[in-house]
């Protein structure tokens, strides 16, 4: 059982005290942010952070996570989302878990995400999902990572959709179920962000213009066969016969074109998952000439549309549509 890794450096946090301007201001830090004058907003955050402004601290943390107006420092950006989260900054609690996660550090990790997770953030939806597929520092659980990550799938977090297509590969059709019912439960119990704390003289940098989504770069466990299957080859077209020329005056037999045979087994193989059911009616619509006889259908996994094709006998058959369809695919046991 795998899980990517997330490599962050560690460096020795340091602190340099420093007189508070006068006029140091949260905003003015923001604004310079936004003009590209990153030490300027360093400067104005500094003392205010040092001075317990949790807003300031939180930005001074995204400073030295992103290497902008002071070294890239990950130590430092973690000891500074400690300091605003400790004081219920919401916007840091987040990125501090997902920081202990970066750092390796996942059973501090824990109780940070959990705390993220029940503010439905899609972020730690993602990683908490991915941790509880793998068994990657917490008990294994499947329907409830499958439930986190649906979740964080219709967010529109796309990894998390990419994921989220990568456990359909494994998880069984029961826990699947299971999954798609959590994760209906968890979006009635999502409890709303809370309203920014700062005042417009304090307003934190927004984190849709900063903010990094973790993503693990693999997915699977290796007590469970793996059912994707690429072809090793292209398949071979056979021979048409040369038609033998009708003798003359001889009545020419009508022909007629033989109807496709419903495919009627119980094998199928998945083509896609989309927030919109649209998307996967148009990609059947291209791909449907190539799977003569495959029955499309559109399993729903919370908010996101999956495009199956099924009726094949067989996995060898299965994996024959699969290089057929010319798309990405994988194969869907019964």
């Amino acid at each position: 059982m795998t899980v990517g890794k997330l490599l962050l450096g560690a460096v020795a946090l340091s602190g340099v005290l420093v007189a508070v301007p006068a006029m140091a201001d949260v905003k003015a830090g923001v604004d310079a942010w936004a003009k590209g004058d990153f030490p300027k907003a360093v400067g104005e955050w500094r003392p205010l952070a040092i001075g317990g402004d949790a807003d300031a601290q939180f930005n001074l943390a995204q400073a030295y996570k992103l290497g902008r107006g002071v070294p890239l420092d990950p130590a430092l950006a973690e000891s500074w989302f400690r300091k605003a989260a400790m004081q219920g900054h919401q916007q840091a609690e987040d990125n501090y878990g997902l920081a202990l996660f970066q750092a390796g550090k996942k059973s501090d990790a824990l109780p940070w995400l959990e705390k993220s997770v029940a503010r439905g953030e899609p972020r730690t939806q993602l990683v908490l999902g991915t941790m509880l597929f793998n068994g990657d520092g917490v008990p294994r659980d499947f329907p409830r990572a499958y439930a986190l990550m649906t979740r964080a799938s219709a967010s529109g977090l796309q990894s998390a959709s990419q994921t989220l297509t990568q456990m359909d590969q494994y998880i069984s059709p029961a826990d699947r179920e299971k999954g798609t019912a959590l994760a209906q439960q968890y979006a009635l119990q999502a409890r709303p962000a809370a309203a920014p704390r700062s005042t417009v003289g304090q307003t934190p940098v927004p984190p849709s213009r900063i903010a990094e989504t973790p993503r693990p770069t693999r997915l699977a466990p290796s007590s469970l066969p793996a059912r994707v299957q690429a072809p090793t080859r292209e398949p071979v077209a056979k021979p048409v016969p040369k038609p033998v020329p009708p003798k003359a005056n001889a009545p020419k037999p009508a022909v007629a074109k033989p109807a496709p045979a419903r495919a009627t087994g119980n094998w199928r193989i998945q083509l896609g998952a989309f927030r919109d059911q649209g998307n996967a009616e148009t990609l059947w619509n291209k791909v449907r000439g190539k799977l003569r006889g495959a029955q499309p259908s559109y399993p729903k996994a919370g908010s996101v549309t999956r495009l199956q094709a099924g009726g094949f006998a067989s996995k060898a058959d299965a994996t024959r549509a699969c290089s057929a369809a010319g798309v990405p695919c994988v194969i869907v046991a019964p």
